[in-house]
């Protein structure tokens, strides 16, 4: 009898092991800018639906155990409602993974989309499934097939900063969200034309054969430089100042892209902090590449790095 317990025991522990979800999301759903003409009642309910679609679905066939699973919000802010059920709204998205030998928690994404159209309906199913993207209804679609695109984009920039390139299956899914995305007058953030920074262009920067390099800034910066800061502090910052640096030869020839703000987009504190006990010369070499890359936090930069 307890042979068969702990046998079962053990096949309980490899079944949720191998179930195991990726991400430990939370979102949040904000309606206090949507009019009295909208019971906001079904808010709530869209913010539950929208926590079990992201937690509950399996989106790699790796195993992530429990402190493996990547933490990321979603703050899904409704600006306006119409009666028939068709929202206009932003999503700010961030995502964070653990540097090695530490209890820090590093920025993958920090970025907010303002360009969001959906339609829901009180206890509407959500549904997605990535070989039809668009479904039944555009609008209706729209809604899961902008999370999708976001979790697969978190996955890549995770596994893109354990490996170099190894992200690009989940760049690829993004992308194909892209290619089938519902199609609406009322729907846009999907098309080149719609902008120079939108979800376009974030995934077409990521698998442009041109742009092969920030694949590697990418694992320069988190697993060469910011997981080895507590076994050499020194080669890590070097690592990071490779990183910054080829970062921003990447900028010099190929400016405005899209990919180039998303990176150092609400890293400000993080840079500064790798930076605060390192010698002069890491100091200044930070510095010049941070007030090149992010100019509108040049002169904290000067001041906490002089």
């Amino acid at each position: 009898m307890l042979k068969k317990l702990i046998t079962y025991l053990i096949l309980s522990l490899i079944v949720t092991s191998v179930h195991a979800q990726e991400l430990q999301a939370k979102v949040t759903v904000s309606a206090q800018q949507v009019g009295t003409n909208v019971d906001k009642t079904i808010f709530t309910t869209l913010q539950n639906q929208l926590t079990a679609f992201i937690n509950n679905r399996k989106w790699t066939s790796d195993v992530f155990q429990a402190q493996e699973k990547i933490h990321c919000s979603f703050l899904l802010t409704v600006q306006s409602g119409s009666e028939d059920n068709v929202f206009k709204a932003t999503l700010a998205i961030q995502a964070a993974r653990p540097v090695y030998n530490s209890s820090y928690q590093t920025a993958l994404m920090n970025y907010q989309d303002g360009d969001v159209t959906f339609k829901y309906a009180q206890y509407q199913q959500l549904e997605f499934n990535e070989n039809r993207v668009q479904g039944t209804d555009a609008l209706s679609a729209n809604l899961t097939a902008v999370f999708a695109y976001y979790v697969y984009m978190i996955l890549g920039f995770d596994y893109d900063s354990f490996s170099t390139k190894s992200g690009d299956a989940y760049f690829n899914k993004a992308q194909n969200i892209v290619n089938n995305a519902p199609e609406s007058k009322e729907i846009s953030g999907w098309k080149s034309f719609d902008g120079q920074r939108n979800r376009y262009w974030l995934a077409e920067n990521l698998l442009n054969t041109r742009y092969n390099e920030i694949h590697d800034i990418i694992y320069n910066y988190y697993r060469q430089g910011l997981d080895n800061m507590y076994q050499n502090a020194d080669n890590a910052r070097s690592s990071i100042l490779n990183a910054l640096s080829s970062l921003q030869d990447f900028n010099q020839q190929n400016p405005n892209t899209m990919i180039e703000q998303f990176l150092v987009q609400g890293k400000s504190q993080e840079f500064i902090g790798a930076f605060l006990k390192a010698n002069p010369q890491q100091r200044l070499q930070a510095m010049q590449s941070l007030t090149a890359l992010d100019v509108s936090n040049a002169d904290t930069y000067k001041q906490q790095l002089k």
